[in-house]
């Protein structure tokens, strides 16, 4: 699918010194010019092309830099003529096509065009933070009389400009970053019901214009049902898409892992680079890869701009995955967090105000709050520090024994364990070989949490639980933790509330409180003492029972910024 090139005119953005080099109209040097050299950066290609703007047409001296600018020096003007600079840091694409003029003309030109799309960050109205803002331009290029010869020309400086704008590959010890092939063809899975129910209309208005630019194909799949984009991606031979993006909240993404982990082949399937677009209510994971990148907070359409933008320069990281088994016998794959208690209730209670968007995190918060529940139970995890350190085989088991039997008033929550099922596919799943059977205590190197009464207990993988929620600040993709936090029974209401606050900063732990406890784990173990409430995987229910899990690092791979 393709759109139509429309060339748009935008404001010049200033440059910090302006080129004075002579050269003719059409993209060839002057007679006596020299390259233009006297710039730091390197100029690879130097031209004259009219700048497609109303009439009358102005002719720009282009210098394309090894720096990675498309500089412009307007042509005519004394003493040196307005200059302006496209960064291509910022461009997703550039294409060149031949034509006519707009207004018909006599006789038809030999022209040819490029035109560059770009997304730089532009400082917003009055004191908004700056946000990624649509700047094209269309160039026309005529100083040959053969159509081939401009167009040949054309296709040389879009071809150079795709080549600089192309992100570079971070290098990291130990983490291999990735870039998407071109040309490149994404499969998107959208949720026609997530959030406010906009995923579509955005997708068409948003996402799709700029996958355009970008020159990327994409086979758009609307979803039906629960789990119709996890029966999708476990049956479909993925090989004809380079990425899967998710156009949804991050819900729909739990499907598709989950479903990636179900193949026969899911050790190559789980590797296909993921995308999430965020269209849900919540999008904690891509407020989490926003933030990864440096930018400021964003919310709604400016977050799926900048989402798509990531898609559109086909950057892909590596991304940490948490195993869950339960004791019933369910095996669960996640990618952002596991939730007992206050955080999970006011997430499942909040669904049905979804049309208030991430306002229905503010309603579900004051609901639970007048009604705050104690949960009973016990917490025992692997602190990263001490998973580090130990020489001991990580599974051997505790001397502790009857101390981690789960008990309600002195009677044992009666749940019988089951063996872990079969993956459906040859092979097993990544061995979790942090953990024990749940009838072992746990191993003698964990830390088991005296307290047993608890408001909520959370990990979390990403560094935010919602757009304006950062839980977890410090976390990355890949570092091989859950970001733990313990609320213990016994905090007011009050300094819940400020602890709630101070979260859409990410300095709720500045605050000190007494009940909250956090350390980063490689696993967990939580032994409920009764069958009551939700637990919640990715912001998904899941029936209250001891439940376990540990990190796999760098499982599968998501589109990141650098």
């Amino acid at each position: 699918m393709r759109g139509e090139l429309v060339p748009e005119h935008n404001k010049q953005v200033p440059l910090e010194q302006p080129l004075n080099e002579p050269a003719m109209e059409g993209g060839q040097p002057g007679p006596g010019a020299s390259s233009p050299q006297s710039d730091s950066a390197e100029v690879l290609l130097h031209g004259v092309f009219a700048l497609l703007d109303p009439a009358p047409k102005t002719s720009y001296a282009l210098s394309l830099t090894r720096g990675r600018e498309l500089r412009m020096q307007r042509v005519g003007s004394a003493p040196a003529g307005r200059s302006a600079a496209l960064k291509l840091a910022d461009c997703i694409g550039c294409s060149a096509f031949a034509g006519r003029e707009p207004e018909p003309e006599p006789e038809p030109e030999p022209a040819a065009y490029f035109s560059v799309f770009c997304y730089p960050f532009r400082k917003g109205w009055w004191d908004a933070a700056p946000a990624r803002q649509r700047l094209a331009r269309t160039f026309r290029v005529c100083g040959a009389q053969e159509p081939g010869d401009n167009l040949k020309l054309a296709e040389t400086w879009a071809g150079k400009i795709r080549e600089l704008a192309a992100p570079r590959i971070p290098r990291q010890e130990g983490v291999t970053w990735g870039l998407l092939s071109r040309p490149c063809h994404v499969l998107v899975l959208l949720n026609p019901q997530s959030g406010t129910g906009h995923a579509l209309q955005l997708f068409h208005s948003l996402v799709q214009p700029m996958l355009d630019e970008a020159d990327v194909a994409f086979t758009l799949f609307v979803t039906e049902r629960p789990n119709h984009a996890r029966e999708l991606v476990r049956a479909t031979d993925l090989s004809q898409w380079d990425a899967v993006a998710v156009l949804a909240g991050d819900g729909l993404l739990y499907e598709v892992v989950n479903g990636l982990m179900e193949r026969q082949d899911w050790q190559a399937a789980i590797k296909k680079p993921l995308c999430t677009l965020p269209g849900g209510s919540g999008n904690a994971l891509a407020a989490s890869i926003n933030h990864y990148a440096g930018n400021t907070r964003a919310f709604k359409e400016e977050l799926l701009t900048n989402c798509t933008y990531f898609l559109c320069k086909g950057l892909h990281a590596p991304m940490d995955l948490v195993s869950l088994s339960t004791a019933s016998g369910k095996r669960l794959y996640s990618f952002l967090s596991f939730g007992w208690g206050f955080i999970s209730d006011v997430d499942i209670a909040s669904e049905k105000y979804r049309q208030l968007g991430n306002a229905r995190f503010t309603v579900g918060t004051i609901q639970q709050l007048a009604g705050l529940k104690v949960y009973k139970g016990r917490l025992s995890y692997l602190p990263v520090e001490t998973s580090s350190s130990v020489s001991s085989a990580p599974g051997s088991p505790s001397e502790q024994n009857s101390h981690h039997v789960p008990c309600s008033n002195g009677r044992p929550l009666h749940i019988l364990p089951q063996p872990a099922p079969r993956p459906p596919h040859e092979g097993s799943w990544p061995e979790d070989s942090l953990l024990v059977p749940f009838d072992q205590p746990v191993p003698k190197h964990w830390t088991v949490v005296p307290e047993e009464e608890f408001i909520s207990i959370f990990a979390i993988y990403q560094s935010h639980l919602g757009a304006d929620f950062a839980m977890a600040p410090t976390a990355k993709l890949h570092d091989g933790a859950m970001h733990l936090f313990c609320l213990k029974a016994g905090v007011s209401r009050l300094g819940l509330l400020r602890l709630f606050l101070a979260m859409e900063k990410g300095t709720h732990l500045d605050l000190n409180c007494p009940y909250l406890h956090y350390v980063p784990v490689r696993a967990f173990r939580l032994e409920p003492f009764a069958s009551t409430g939700l637990m919640t995987v990715d912001g998904e229910p899941l029936a209250c029972e001891p439940v376990q899990g540990q990190v796999h690092d760098q499982l599968c791979r998501i589109i990141s910024g650098s």
